[in-house]
């Protein structure tokens, strides 16, 4: 059952614009509540404090409004940084394909898929559209999922039957547009009827959306990173508060007495009997008074339980413990490094697979869009900095063992690290090296004896005998008779 915005019904599948802005809508409202939560703890500003009784809550609001304990950005983060693309390649080209680095440049994609591989990780999905501009040139334009919904052709977990994008911009103005095979509805900025919209022929005949999905399954949406995270980060800031409390209240040991006579004031209140500090000393009269005092809280206990919760959340994300400084702030080195981050590399390198087949789909609209025939480009690869952090000697060792095993050089360039612009400057390089050293080579032999410039001089110095701390005896061999 599909209910407009204008009041009309329609029952089965979406047939005009209407209908289909209507579903969208519909779709794009469901997981709204979800999103906003796994942002809210990427960005730390979940609950803070979660005391066992709410009278403590009121009583530490001040004191705790802008503490936190946040280890859900640490996780996204950690893995969002080791993923950089590098570029595409097309496997007959044998390098990177320059039009599609045009591409990435002019839409300032060397930030923003940063940002498109965060919010994937983050919301579960991401969206980029692919259009062209006035020129005619390819436009790649990141969207949140909080604006764009797709729908698949029935049957297919590929192919999209139709996209929209509800936009709000800074003044409140909508901004409604549809996308399908055959057309493309758009309603006007600001307008909320969508029956004003304007119907176009969709001149690119696919609907140019790509969908960034985060590890989805064949028969199940996909999923936030943190979304097996969230109670665990609940538990740390329930332990940590807890922790706080017992700081303030039995951190510091409360002293005793017994057999003190108890004096109230005028109005029934009790009065304190003594000041207790450093340099004041408690006496009573009474022989039979006594003072004590209790032991103070242990507050390493909590320490304990939170490092075991902090714990988990290293195995369940597949962050190295290291990151979480669990062991004392005392990072492993060495090949002992590389163990402790395999679980991360892996994770990343599994994002690069889901991530890198829709680039490759964003940069075949690009190719569409300039009618090239690689836009049916299938065996376009994305090429990724290597996720792997290692030292710069084991880099380079590694990187020449390869190079025994004769892999191109522009290849291992690449693994150095090296970007597209910096190979490019050293084929250059290499191009005027082997310029001149040919240059060189057609100058041919010098000619050598008297004939030769300065052939007198170098004929002679050639026959002077060799000088030095060599004695008489190396003289009088060489001396001329």
């Amino acid at each position: 059952m599909i209910v407009p915005p204008n009041g009309y019904t329609a029952v089965g599948p979406p047939e005009t614009p209407i209908d289909w802005l209507a579903f969208l809508q519909g779709k794009l409202t469901e997981g709204r509540a979800d999103r906003n939560k796994y942002t809210a703890y990427y960005e730390g500003e979940q609950q803070k404090l979660v005391f066992a009784q709410a009278r403590y809550k009121t009583a530490f609001r001040d004191l705790f409004n802008d503490w936190r304990d946040n280890f859900c950005g640490l996780i996204i983060d950690s893995a969002t940084e080791r993923m950089k693309v590098e570029g595409f390649r097309v496997p007959s080209e044998g390098k990177l394909n320059s039009e599609a680095k045009e591409f990435w440049q002019r839409n300032s994609l060397d930030s923003l898929s940063n940002a498109v591989h965060l919010d994937a990780m983050v919301q579960g999905k991401a969206y980029v559209i692919v259009w062209a501009d006035k020129q005619g040139e390819p436009t790649i334009q990141p969207v949140s999922a909080d604006e764009m919904v797709v729908q698949y052709k029935p049957g297919s977990s590929t192919e999209l039957e139709a996209a929209a994008r509800f936009y709000l911009d800074s003044w409140g103005r909508s901004w409604v547009t549809l996308w399908t095979n055959e057309y493309v509805y758009e309603v006007p900025l600001g307008e909320n009827q969508w029956e004003a919209g304007t119907k176009n022929k969709n001149p690119m005949k696919v609907v140019p959306v790509v969908p960034f999905h985060n590890r989805s399954r064949i028969n199940g949406d996909p999923y936030s990173d943190l979304h097996n995270v969230i109670p665990l980060q609940d538990a740390v800031n329930k332990t940590t508060s807890d922790a706080l409390l017992a700081s303030e209240f039995a951190a510091w040991p409360q002293r005793w007495v017994t057999g003190l006579e108890i004096r109230v004031d005028d109005n029934d209140n009790v009065i304190e009997p003594y000041k207790i500090g450093e340099d004041k000393l408690l006496q009573a009269e009474d022989e039979k008074t006594q003072f004590g005092q209790f032991e103070a809280a242990d507050l390493n206990n909590y320490v304990v339980f939170v490092n075991l919760l902090v714990q988990h959340l290293s195995s369940v994300s597949r962050t190295p413990s290291h990151y979480f400084l669990v062991n004392q702030g005392n990072a492993p080195s060495g090949e002992a490094i590389i163990s402790a981050e395999a679980g991360l590399v892996s994770k990343v390198k599994e994002r690069m697979l889901y991530f890198g087949e829709a680039w490759e789909q964003v940069i075949r609209l690009c190719f569409l869009i300039k009618k090239d025939k690689r836009a049916t480009e299938f065996s376009l690869e994305t090429v990724w900095a290597d996720p792997e952090y290692r030292t710069e000697a084991q880099h380079i060792d590694s990187l020449l063992k390869l190079k025994q095993l004769n892999v191109p050089e522009e290849m291992l360039w690449m693994r150095a690290g090296f970007s597209a612009s910096e190979i490019e400057t050293f084929r250059e390089m290499r191009k005027a090296d082997a310029k001149a050293a040919k240059e060189v080579a057609e100058l041919g032999p010098q000619e050598q004896g008297p004939t030769a410039p300065g052939g007198d001089k170098t004929a002679a110095m050639a026959k002077k005998p060799p000088q030095g701390n060599s004695g008489n005896m190396s003289r009088k061999l060489h001396e001329v008779k």
